[in-house]
């Protein structure tokens, strides 16, 4: 079982009135397939060829089951500097494959926002400054600080070593089985071994600047928040923690602000009308603002 260190209490600590004081924010999102911006629903990738942690190709033999909401027409730069234009900074990049086309288009989007975007899929502690350099500002990291389903704590203490704690970005995506939440792995179709918990948020959080936690069971599907994990993370994430999945309405990014206090930042896909769906992208950006304007006043007031 996971304990954190009186080190990482301390930081923890720090990190927790960090929280209180900030708004909760709307987090981009560009994921990318071969090259397109798309929309994909993430469980259903567990037939893609990839490269895996280690560089090495894997196949589950084609691409029948992939659903794809939507494939876009426009580059993944139009989006990065649409996310620019707005002032909204630390949505994240997905490469979901580690062709050349999908690095291309990664590093397209980066250089259009440079600093303003994190970037995940296939980093590994060989390759996360390359990604670094190439203007995001931090890396996210799953499927290579786990193996076989169990934290490899000694991977995840390289990784800091070589960019930083303020620059790493642990996802801990998850499913629920027997009650709990466990952290998913390879494409969310492993169940690792390590469960979602107060201690184990704060001993991860040692290790990491911020944590995105997809909720697997509702993700890419519309069918509204996983309210119970949202709860989950406000009440135990000492960090700042985003929160993906199922998201449709302003009345669902309402329900994430007052299921995770305040604390759980949100990230819509699918549901956006820059994405093919019915949610305008400018009302979010709308409430997004909103959000920051009622804790500077809230912060003025005190």
């Amino acid at each position: 079982m996971l304990r954190p260190s009186r080190a990482a209490t301390a930081r923890v600590s720090a990190s927790s009135a960090t929280q209180q004081a900030r708004a909760i924010q709307f987090r981009p999102c560009i994921d990318i397939h071969k090259g397109k911006v798309k929309q994909i629903v993430g469980s259903t990738l567990v037939d893609l060829p990839a490269a895996d942690a280690g560089g090495a190709s894997t196949s589950g033999g084609g691409e029948a089951a992939l659903r794809t909401n939507f494939v876009s027409d426009k580059p993944s730069s139009w989006y990065a500097e649409l996310y620019a234009r707005d002032g909204l900074t630390g949505g994240h990049v997905i490469m979901l494959g580690g062709d050349d086309a999908s690095r291309a288009a990664a590093r397209g989007a980066l250089g259009a926002w440079p600093g303003g975007l994190q970037l995940g899929g296939g980093v590994t502690a060989d390759n996360a400054s390359e990604w670094l350099d190439a203007g995001a500002s931090h890396v996210i990291v799953t499927s290579y600080v786990f193996r076989e389903g169990r934290l490899e704590e000694g991977r995840l203490a390289d990784m800091v070593s070589r960019v930083g704690r303020s620059r790493l970005v642990l996802d801990l995506s998850c499913r629920k089985r027997d009650g709990q939440y466990y952290v998913v792995t390879d494409r969310w179709q492993r169940f690792s071994s390590l469960a979602l918990s107060e201690a184990t948020l704060a001993r991860l959080a040692a290790s990491a600047d911020e944590f995105l936690v997809h909720g697997v069971d509702v993700e890419g599907m519309q069918l509204g928040i996983d309210d119970e994990l949202v709860e989950l993370l406000g009440r135990w994430s000492p960090i700042p923690v985003t929160y993906a999945g199922g998201a449709r309405t302003l009345e669902d990014l309402e329900r994430v602000r007052a299921s995770g206090r305040g604390r759980v930042d949100i990230t819509v896909g699918s549901a956006l009308d820059i994405f093919g769906g019915g949610l305008p992208y400018s009302e979010v950006v709308a409430w997004h603002r909103r959000q920051a304007a009622a804790a500077a006043a809230a912060a003025g007031a005190s």
